[in-house]
């Protein structure tokens, strides 16, 4: 069984910005492998399937972003799926948009949704799959540009990214990691 989880927060005011592009990653695969995402369960918004012979628990942690740890360690103490199994995906300030950084593991690095789950799960051992969202403008305020929506320009860059993103786990879940990797970075 593999969790994979998108990091966003919840509510409309947060839909479409840049720290929900984890959010948005899921919403593609429900559709794609028609997974209801709809049942409330470990302080989350989850949908269970399959994507090819694989179950997959698709998840949207409700808690907002820097309290993500918490719906996951709850779904990693219920489920006792492997860290190697649990993917999350999430925004990355440092690469341009649209762009991919997908890891075996690492540390949560300055993004504290990744921290909390560092924290909470005691590990840095599993997969993440980074969707870039560039950087703020100098002397912008970080928190305002990541709960900022995309400009026009960048509309085009962040679809094609998102859709990579999609296929970059779907690779992980039905061939493995490693070619995900070699397909979709950068």
């Amino acid at each position: 069984m593999y969790v994979v989880v998108g990091l966003g927060n919840p509510g409309k005011k947060y839909e479409k910005t840049r720290h929900n592009v984890g959010f948005d990653v899921i919403d593609i695969l429900a559709k794609e492998y028609n997974i209801s995402v709809t049942k409330i369960k470990h302080k989350a918004l989850i949908g269970e399937g399959r994507i090819g012979s694989e179950k997959v628990l698709l998840v949207k942690p409700q808690t907002y972003m820097n309290l993500s740890g918490e719906t996951l360690i709850d779904i990693y103490k219920y489920y006792k799926v492997d860290l190697s199994n649990i993917i999350v995906i999430y925004d990355d300030i440092d690469l341009d948009v649209g762009k991919l950084r997908i890891r075996k593991k690492g540390s949560g690095g300055t993004h504290n949704g990744m921290r909390s789950i560092v924290k909470c799960l005691g590990s840095t051992e599993f997969p993440r799959v980074r969707v870039g969202v560039s950087k703020p403008m100098p002397g912008q305020d970080l928190a305002d540009f990541v709960l900022s929506r995309f400009r026009k320009e960048e509309v085009d860059d962040l679809e094609r990214g998102l859709e990579k993103a999609y296929h970059a786990v779907e690779t992980i879940i039905k061939e493995d990691i490693d070619l995900s990797m070699n397909k979709y970075n950068g």
